[in-house]
């Protein structure tokens, strides 16, 4: 079943793009929970992060790895968060959340809603910072 990040992936929806190799890409989450709130995906289109295979996991992690210090330097923050929660989309990805306090990786807050402006602002610092 094609998900939206699926379609993303094929250019049919557009995303505020920070990273993608040939395998991963890396877009902000158009409902985050902070400025700078990352979805990290592989391509290849799996449903469950632990039913990936194991180069590709380990691949996904290393991706994430590397977006992740590249948004910290963009948006200052304690740390990065890393969650997966995996009900939203069909679509193996992990949450990295910039975070200042453990409240931030609350995922019952509200959303921010931030303008296309800022997005666009937001993804651009971070693909600096890569």
């Amino acid at each position: 079943m094609e998900s939206i990040f699926s379609k993303i992936v094929a250019g049919e929806i557009p995303a505020h793009k920070v990273a993608e190799t040939l395998e991963y890409l890396a877009f902000l989450d158009i409902n985050p929970l902070t400025e700078g709130h990352l979805l990290v995906i592989p391509k290849k289109e799996v449903d469950y992060l632990f039913d990936l295979d194991s180069e590709t996991y380990v691949g996904l992690m290393m991706f994430a790895q590397i977006v992740a210090v590249g948004l910290k330097k963009a948006m200052p923050c304690e740390r990065i968060g890393l969650t997966v929660m995996g009900l939203e989309v069909p679509h193996a990805h992990i949450h990295l959340i910039p975070m200042n306090t453990m409240d931030d990786m609350n995922f019952s807050r509200p959303k921010l809603n931030l303008t296309e402006e800022r997005l666009t602002e937001i993804a651009e610092a971070i693909r600096e910072q890569l």
